[in-house]
């Protein structure tokens, strides 16, 4: 138990059974009336966003979250299977916890796996992957970067806009939090 002095920025509360992470605090002392502080707080699980108001020095429940880095190994049915670099153990994450980062996960990327009592509760990716196009239209002469986008297909599955110029087989840098793409890698 702590209290709402304890707030900062990435606490996570257990408020009615629920993990929810501060995003934004702010202590605010009135000149009439009790001190509160006022806090912007996201669902751990669904990503809801709600605002919250404490009064000051009321006891809260806090949760310890554990975060570790673990490489991504193969998807075993609908679950996904990772290990943790440092002790070798391997861990099955349900396809709901992974959620849409499905879409940019190759096999041996390094993800951040959040944990509260050995439960998986969600996982993050790195900013951006380096994924191959495996299909979109041929480019015609004449197409240039300033032309417009086209759709492509990337080897994970995941579907994104491209210029007009770039052909299958290239490898792009793609954007894991809004899918968008970022640039042409030349290996």
């Amino acid at each position: 138990m702590a209290t709402t002095n304890d707030i900062k920025n990435g606490t996570v509360l257990r408020i009615d059974g629920q993990l929810w992470t501060i995003i934004e605090f702010q202590h605010v002392k009135p000149g009439k009336g009790g001190a509160f502080v006022r806090t912007k707080m996201k669902n751990v699980i669904s990503g809801k966003q709600v605002d919250k108001t404490f009064n000051a020095g009321l006891k809260i429940e806090t949760a310890n979250v554990d975060r570790r880095d673990m490489q991504y190994l193969y998807k075993d049915g609908d679950d996904f299977v990772v290990m943790d670099t440092s002790t070798y153990d391997q861990i099955t994450i349900p396809a709901a916890v992974v959620g849409d980062n499905e879409k940019y996960l190759l096999e041996g990327v390094m993800i951040t796996v959040a944990s509260n009592d050995g439960t998986p509760l969600y996982t993050e990716l790195p900013s951006s992957v380096v994924l191959e196009i495996t299909y979109t239209e041929p480019g015609l002469q004449g197409d240039r970067s300033t032309g417009g986008t086209k759709p492509a297909t990337l080897e994970t599955g995941a579907e994104i806009q491209v210029p007009l110029f770039l052909e299958q087989g290239t490898r792009v840098k793609v954007d894991t939090r809004d899918g968008s793409y970022l640039g042409r890698v030349n290996d």
